[in-house]
This record gives structure tokens, sequence and C-alpha cells, in this order.
């Protein structure tokens, strides 16, 4: 599993090509309309960080969902999202109407440090709510913004930079936040369930080229933002089980399937599981067993 989506995974999910312009050592833009990814055209967003920047303008209702917290849309909203924070997007299908854009944090290199913005910032406040007269007025700068990314302008690209920052000033200086959910219940729920989706997308393994990226108990809490000892105690709270447990018999039905149902060999398997050395896949495997991988295959 990557650790985050990088733009030319975005631009390859979505349109199956790249565009012409992603400038990796000058920065990145590009302004959109919600209308073709949303409603019935909806595809749920996984929990996951991304490598780039991105502002959403939405009409409809949905949740965001982080690590420790969600928050409820119900008609209009500006979503800010940063390389940090992962995060997904659930009911993408209720979203009516609205634009985003993504941007590269190198598109501002000399023009102002974005992430000096509380909205950028993980501790900072992410979504906020808006009345129809707000999300009009902020519908024309995504509207300008759309009608600036076609034109040959010379410096286009800063006047996108300039629109950007109003936007981020007019929403900072005016709008209170949503009120995440911070029952602590429900919060630990939710890391759980988090832990265990991100365990479960690891498999099942169906190439030789394909390879398991997160297997110890701070890789997955630095994929959902938290400190190890919360996802711990998250972890044994609401399964009785430790992390590593959990962790080792989905690791282990993965490999005694892979044993069962493919002819690959043990070297294979093993490096396909992240173990760097066959022989530490085979104390793994027997000390969880009571039996050698090649045992187990043959059946003795």
């Amino acid at each position: 599993m990557p650790t985050s989506e990088k733009i030319e995974d975005f631009y390859l999910q979505k349109f199956n090509q790249l565009p012409e312009f992603v400038d990796k050592k000058n920065g990145h833009f590009n302004v959109f309309s919600l209308k073709p990814f949303v409603g019935e055209f909806a595809n749920p967003l996984p929990y996951r960080k991304r490598d780039y920047y991105k502002v959403t303008l939405m009409k409809g209702s949905g949740n965001v969902h982080y690590a420790d917290r969600t928050a409820s849309v119900e008609r209009y909203a500006i979503v800010f999202t940063n390389p940090n924070i992962p995060y997904k997007w659930e009911n993408t299908d209720k979203v009516q109407d609205g634009y985003f854009c993504i941007f590269s944090g190198m598109f501002f290199n000399q023009f102002g440090n974005i992430n000096e913005y509380t909205v950028f910032q993980p501790s900072g406040v992410h979504i906020f709510e808006l009345d129809e007269e707000q999300y009009l007025l902020l519908e024309k700068h995504f509207l300008r913004m759309l009608e600036e990314i076609q034109t040959d302008y010379q410096f286009k690209f800063d006047v996108l930079r300039t629109i950007m920052y109003e936007i981020l000033h007019y929403v900072m200086r005016t709008h209170p936040a949503l009120i995440f959910e911070k029952t602590k219940a429900n919060s630990n729920q939710r890391i759980y369930n988090l832990f265990l989706e991100l365990l479960e997308r690891q498999f099942p393994i169906d190439n030789i080229y394909q390879k398991v990226q997160v297997k110890a108990p701070s890789e997955f809490a630095e994929q959902l933002n938290i400190h190890v000892n919360h996802l711990n105690r998250v972890v044994k709270e609401s399964s009785e089980r430790t992390t590593s447990e959990l962790i080792a018999e989905r690791f282990l039905k993965e490999s005694q399937q892979l044993l069962k149902q493919s002819n690959w060999n043990i070297a294979q398997i093993s490096d396909a599981l992240g173990f760097h050395e066959v022989t530490n896949f085979n104390s793994f495997f027997k000390k969880h067993t009571g039996t050698t991988p090649s045992k187990y295959r043959s059946g003795n």
C-alpha cells in the first residue's frame, strides 16, 4: 500500500492520463468542477494521505473522517486538506455541486509559506461551514480560477496564487469551524476501524510484484497520524488483543493462503509479505503454527 497518493496518481485515477503541465520543479496547480466526481458519479475516497494540498468548495452533505475525529457537512462548506493529514470522504454521492483545486507545496515557494496558515496545519481547523451567500461568493473565486487557468496569459499562475490567497484570508477571517465529534468512545472506535481498514487493504496479495508496505504498529500509527502508544491503547480497549497480535494474525492468514493456493516459492512469499530474510519468515510462521512453511505446504 503506498504511503500517500501522488499528484500523478490523482490524474491517472480521475482521467487516465497526465496533463502536459505537471511541473515538479516549479510546483503544480489545477482547478476543477466537482460535478463529474459526485452524486451518481461518486466513488469512495479511501483513508490515506495525499502528497498534495487540496481546497474543496462543496454544496451538499457528507462526512470527512480523520483518525480521531469526524466532521459532518450539512449544506455548504469549504474543506482544506494537506499532505500531513490522512482522511477519507464518506457519502460523496450526497454532494451536489462544487469545485476543488489541487496544488503542490512548491507552487507557493517564494510566494509565502502556505504551512503557516492554520487551515493547513495538523492542529488547525480544516472544515468551515458556509451559508448560501458565502458559498456563492467563494464560488465566484473558483469560477475566476477556472477561467484564468484556460488563458495563455504569461503570469496566470501568479493570478491563481492571488485568488487562492483571497480565499484563504476570507475563510480564516470570517468563518467559524465545524464542531468535531470528540466523544472518546466514538473516537476510539473510528481509530480502531481505520486501523483494521489499513491492515486489510494490503491484502490479498495476488502477484509477486505486490509487496506489503506497512507491518509494524508504529508504521500503522504513522499512517493514522497518531502516536503508537495511543494506537496500542485503542486496539487493546476495542479488541482485548494487542496491535501486534492482530497484525500477525492477518499476515499468518495471508501466508497460509499463498502457501496453499499459489505456486510461488517460499522466498517470493516471504518477500511479498515484507520479510527481509526468508529465515525471519520461517521463524514467524513456525512461532504461530508450530511448523515450517515448507511442511505446511506439503501437508506434513
